[in-house]
């Protein structure tokens, strides 16, 4: 059975019975890239629950830095400088060190979209009928891994259908008041006041939308250039 508008408006309902279906923008109407409406919506469920996950991490993320919260051993973070603020520490990493952050969750990107790693898992991809949010393990890699990604300790293995739908549509709902929680945090530290509750945010300088601007000698594009000339 394909999952079309009519099973999209169902699982609103169920994930929020106050609120139901709400699609301003009608993007469930659209036809991206002429893939058809089963393939748009499943590209808007995936889209949804991915920055739903990301943004749970980077509330978390934020909230423990805040509060001072290390690893208590060396590491990557030995070599940020002490008190900054959350998005003033990833200005301070070294550029080709961001390149290499990109270049890990790109590994997994591709994953994820991999036809072969999701074969192997008897799935299909979540614009052909698979499932959204779907994280392949590795049993398609020339290089077995003991553990998957999603689930490393097998927490889900044992839950059924029905439960496991329950703490999907829980997951949706905690990722999009994460994505809100965490826009509240950047808009509280890019204009003092505008989130009355989050005064305590400090200030930030930078611009959240060019996340690669050079922050100084060592990660500036003439450093990079040479480099590369080196190479």
């Amino acid at each position: 059975m394909g999952f079309g508008k009519a099973e999209l408006a169902a699982l609103a309902k169920e994930q929020n019975p106050v609120i139901g279906y709400f699609d301003p923008l009608g993007l469930a109407d659209k036809d991206f890239w002429q893939q058809g409406e089963e393939a748009t919506i499943g590209w808007l469920r995936h889209a949804e629950i991915k920055h739903g996950r990301i943004a749970m991490a980077g509330f978390v993320g934020y909230c423990a830095h805040a509060n001072g919260w290390v690893f208590p051993f060396p590491g990557p973070q030995s070599a940020v400088p002490e008190g900054l603020s959350a998005p003033e520490v990833w200005d301070a990493i070294p550029f080709l060190a961001k390149l290499q952050i990109i270049g890990a969750i790109g590994v997994f990107e591709h994953i994820s979209e991999d036809k072969n790693f999701l074969a192997a898992d008897g799935m299909k991809h979540y614009m052909r009928g698979g499932k959204p949010g779907y994280m392949p393990t590795f049993k398609a890699n020339v290089h077995p891994s003991p553990f998957n990604l999603w689930d490393p300790f097998g927490f889900t293995k044992n839950l059924t259908a029905e439960q496991k739908a329950k703490k999907l549509n829980a997951k949706v709902n905690n990722g999009r008041l994460a994505m809100i929680g965490l826009f509240g945090f950047l808009s509280a530290a890019k204009v003092p006041g505008s989130v009355p509750a989050l005064d305590f945010i400090p200030s930030y300088s930078g611009d959240f939308m060019a996340p690669f601007v050079p922050t100084g000698p060592d990660t500036s594009i003439w450093t990079i250039g040479n480099l590369w000339s080196s190479l």
